[in-house]
């Protein structure tokens, strides 16, 4: 995300000293097709956007430790393009790049969240919107690159069921979050996660090393690892990013994808109530939880905590309330969080 050099060198550093083997992206999903092997700890260093730090400053680094690493590029930002600036790389830096081994993706055409355009579009050109950014950036960049793009980066991490059925249908064969997690054969192809580091919050990378989800900032409680669990891969009551009218609705969601949970452990809090009394079936995997006191803002947050094998789990989602006759509009999305001050090696958006 926004990272001191000297902190990334010695995260560098840190993936040998545990052990890790950095691959390139084309050896991951060779490995997912079943055509090689690789170490049981492999990982890969992935840089987003085409920020001319990635260059300058994290490809020396990268050299250095003799690591490959991949570049999600966004096409509006390489110089000359619309968002381009005096920090973006150029199409001839990115063929140097590419020429020395370094792959490049996709990173859609603008840099949109593909999820919040979904406001105000019809059905038919959200998913015109949608085919744009993500087959004429894989289109723009094998053109002028003449390589082949396999994988896509979504803008924030955000997705919806539409935006994944849309990737694949473009031909991408890896689609990738920024929910932290150890990946396998069997995690989903059109939402595979990355840890997002910052030199501001060291307990990503912790969690990196571990193997454990760390996508919002992995922490330990208690002495247990706290992961954080991609509420998308599970059914949910509100959807994510759905308005509701209802002020007391009956909060659902299917904790399967979470493994054995503790009954006893489930705890369920709405933002700006607090905890609220749930109800979880462990035959049915399923979690039901009554708001009684009327809701009031546009926005809420659900997050759902369990032990699961002694490790506590954390899954969240969020809805919009719009009361009949007023309120937001359906599919308004939250706002993105806040942005840190960039350091030296940069990388804003994800």
């Amino acid at each position: 995300m926004a990272i001191k050099p000297a902190d990334f060198e010695q995260q560098m550093q840190a993936l040998a000293d545990n052990g890790f083997t950095v691959i390139k992206m084309t050896d991951f999903l060779a490995w997912r097709r079943g055509e090689k092997e690789i170490p049981a700890k492999s990982c890969i260093v992935t840089l987003d956007d085409g920020w001319r730090s990635g260059y300058e400053v994290a490809w020396p680094i990268l050299k250095k430790h003799g690591y490959p690493f991949t570049m999600f590029i966004y096409t509006n930002y390489v110089k000359g393009q619309p968002k381009s600036g005096g920090q973006s790389l150029s199409w001839s830096e990115l063929e140097e790049m590419r020429d020395a081994g370094v792959d490049i993706e996709s990173h859609t055409v603008s840099h949109t969240d593909l999820r919040g355009a979904k406001r105000g579009k019809t059905p038919e050109a959200y998913e015109q919107f949608l085919r744009d950014e993500l087959v004429n950036s894989k289109k723009m960049l094998e053109e002028r690159l003449g390589i082949s793009i396999k994988a896509l980066a979504y803008p924030y991490g955000n997705h919806n069921a539409e935006v994944r059925k849309i990737a694949m249908e473009a031909g991408y064969e890896a689609c990738f979050t920024v929910y932290g997690q150890k990946l396998g054969h069997s995690s989903n192809a059109d939402q595979l996660g990355r840890y997002a580091l910052e030199s501001g919050k060291p307990q990503v990378f912790a969690s990196a090393m571990k193997m454990v989800g760390g996508g919002g900032g992995g922490s330990d409680e208690g002495g247990a690892d706290m992961s954080q669990m991609a509420a998308t891969s599970m059914v949910t009551q509100p959807m994510e990013g759905e308005t509701i009218v209802d002020a007391t609705p009956t909060l659902k969601v299917n904790l399967a994808t979470l493994g054995e949970v503790d009954p006893a452990s489930v705890t369920v809090r709405l933002s700006g109530v607090g905890a609220i009394p749930s109800k979880y079936d462990a035959v049915s995997k399923s979690l039901e939880a009554k708001v009684t006191q009327p809701l009031k803002e546009p926005h809420y947050s659900v997050i759902v905590s369990a032990m699961v094998k002694g490790r506590k789990i954390e899954t969240r989602w969020s809805f919009n309330y719009g009361p009949a006759g007023g309120g937001p509009s359906t599919n308004t999305e939250a706002p993105l969080p806040p942005r840190a001050t960039p350091a030296p090696l940069k990388a804003k958006k994800r």
